[in-house]
């Protein structure tokens, strides 16, 4: 029993000797690093930028209550197309008692002048029949009953006013009406019948009762960072993509690039303006996210390189450009000047051709 033990022992350590030996042996061996390899080419090189942003309407206008009061009847919904002038809302007046009062004390008197001059009038004329006042005296009091009665209307019109918002002269221009005023689409109604609504003032912005746009015409506001803004201009392309509708592209072209930066997030970031060229088959709704790239540099037909091949060491760049590959890849090292990047091909100025082999990632690396 003992002699079957120490052999088994013996087996064991034979065992673990020899797989340590196998062991170190593999590791002793050089591994064959292996390189993906590129060439260089001809090809364009575009550097551009993307912006994110929104469509907004270039023309969108919030409808104003020309006075104070409560919204009695609503004639338009959010969706619904209005032509300048045409009535969305109707507001009932709540009249201020201490303007209402002065508007009824206004009636009264001019209605007791009236009476006055009226009297005065008919005595003046029946004396004027019998050539006993000059016509000089007569139409003195014929002015004056008219001013009187004249008055008793104004007076009449404006207490009409200050009690129901409303012209007895002219009630097709009555304040009451709120009208749009601009031809559009109606976007937001934010108020319902019953809410009371102010107009605007020089201490107040008024409430809001409806927000048109003239939808037939659209354009991309985004913000843009600082440090690529000094790159772009007016006039320039612009290509915009909608998020919610998918493989639409639209053309556009830069209108608009605000002078003043707004910090953001620690950044300083710009707002641009850009216009769209909306196709007839499309309806875009305000509000969509939208992204628009614009091109900031662009090379044609250039022998470019993927930016992976590229290596550095303080200013200078380099690339290894591949002179074997049996029974191993061998590479030169080559330093070159390098040009437009679009983050993943980069131009190559100097000191490579076309169809030249350059070093990529490595493909095994050592456990």
């Amino acid at each position: 029993m003992g002699k079957v033990f120490k052999w088994m022992c013996f087996v064991l350590l034979a065992v673990i000797f020899i797989g340590t030996f196998m062991f170190l042996y593999q590791k002793s061996k050089p591994v064959v690093v292996e390189y993906e390899i590129y060439e260089a080419s001809l090809a364009d090189i575009e550097k551009s930028t993307i912006v994110t942003g929104k469509i907004e309407p270039r023309d969108e206008v919030s409808i104003k209550p020309q006075i104070s009061g409560i919204i009695a009847e609503l004639y338009k919904q959010a969706g619904d197309k209005v032509k300048k002038d045409e009535v969305i809302a109707k507001v009932k007046v709540i009249p201020d008692m201490s303007s209402l009062s002065s508007a009824e004390n206004r009636v009264t008197l001019s209605e007791i002048s009236f009476k006055q001059a009226q009297k005065d009038y008919e005595r003046m004329e029946r004396l004027y029949k019998e050539k006993v006042v000059s016509a000089e005296d007569f139409e003195k009091a014929e002015v004056t009953y008219k001013n009187s009665k004249a008055e008793v209307s104004n007076a009449k019109d404006a207490l009409n006013i200050v009690r129901d918002g409303v012209s007895l002269s002219n009630a097709r221009m009555s304040t009451t009406l709120i009208r749009s005023t601009i031809d559009g689409l109606i976007l937001d109604i934010p108020v319902k019948v019953g809410n009371s609504v102010i107009y605007s003032n020089s201490f107040s912005e008024g409430t809001t009762v409806a927000t048109v746009a003239d939808m037939s015409k659209l354009i991309f506001k985004g913000n843009i960072d600082e440090t690529e803004v000094g790159r772009i201009k007016e006039n320039m392309p612009v290509e915009i993509s909608v998020g919610a509708i998918q493989g639409l592209t639209m053309k556009g072209k830069l209108e608009y690039v605000s002078p003043k930066g707004v910090e953001s997030n620690g950044a300083n970031q710009f707002e641009i303006k850009s216009s769209i060229m909306l196709p007839d088959s499309v309806t875009l709704r305000s509000g969509y996210g939208a992204n628009a790239i614009i091109v900031l540099d662009k090379v044609k037909n250039v022998l470019c390189v993927p930016e992976a091949s590229l290596e550095f060491s303080g200013d200078s760049t380099y690339v290894y450009i591949l002179t074997d590959s049996v029974p191993q890849q061998k590479f030169q090292k080559r330093y070159v000047k390098t040009g437009l990047s679009d983050g993943v091909r980069i131009q190559v100025l100097s000191r490579l051709r076309k169809g030249d082999k350059v070093r990529g990632i490595q493909l095994n690396k050592e456990e």
